[in-house]
């Protein structure tokens, strides 16, 4: 087996294994609660680790999985969402769609909107809550792992696709949020200090979200 394909058949086991194991965490998980679901992005939000101190009067459950794109969400979104029963759902997803050069925003939103609509009708009582797509540092990430997929996840390639997502959030009554203000730096882009490689942030990055996060989340009703 080539090394390439092997590191392909690998990342697909890890994902299947992140699958089956949330879906036999769901089992215990208390139901009506908060649910954070997406790619990559939202998997490495150390969220539990981070709001300990803050005394929010519900249990927060993380189900991102790395490399999701939105059609992979959509197909396990009982495990990621629905088993769950969650009173809130905060999503971002999408950005791994845009990582090649023939993405059509018009089809991710799209997708998007299908998981959304399939997380209302199985749950109408479900309040959405959408972010915005975060920053990226290109002149951090050129030669990092990421290099090639920052090509196209561009700083503009953002822009206009966090205003389709806030875009889609009214047009099926969700909450948009956009918390990049503290991530950027001058020019708009992530800043240096918060990234491993142009894409992904550090814990202080997520802080940094969190606070940009905390008064939404301490007016919840669970």
């Amino acid at each position: 087996m080539e090394f390439q394909a092997f590191i392909d058949e690998m990342n697909q086991f890890q994902t299947r294994q992140k699958i089956e194991n949330y879906r036999r965490l769901n089992r215990f998980a208390k139901p009506h609660q908060v649910v954070f679901t997406g790619s990559s992005l939202m998997e490495q939000f150390p969220l539990n680790e981070l709001i300990q101190r803050e005394g929010l009067p519900f249990l927060v459950y993380n189900r991102g999985i790395g490399g999701f794109v939105t059609q992979q969400l959509l197909e396990v979104l009982d495990v990621c969402v629905l088993d769950l029963r969650p009173a809130h759902v905060f999503i971002n997803i999408g950005t791994n769609d845009m990582n090649g050069p023939d993405f059509s925003l018009s089809d991710i939103m799209g997708r998007y909107e299908a998981i959304l609509q399939k997380i209302k009708e199985a749950l109408p009582e479900t309040k959405l809550h959408l972010l915005a797509y975060y920053p990226v540092n290109a002149e951090v990430g050129k030669d990092g792992p990421m290099a090639e997929a920052l090509r196209f996840r561009t700083k503009e390639a953002l822009l206009k696709a966090n205003e389709a997502v806030q875009e889609l959030a009214e047009k099926v009554g969700a909450d948009f949020y956009d918390l990049n203000a503290p991530l950027k730096d001058a020019e708009g882009r992530l800043k240096a200090e918060y990234t491993v490689e142009g894409m992904h942030m550090y814990a202080d990055g997520y802080k940094a979200v969190l606070e940009e996060l905390l008064p939404v989340l301490r007016t919840l009703r669970v």
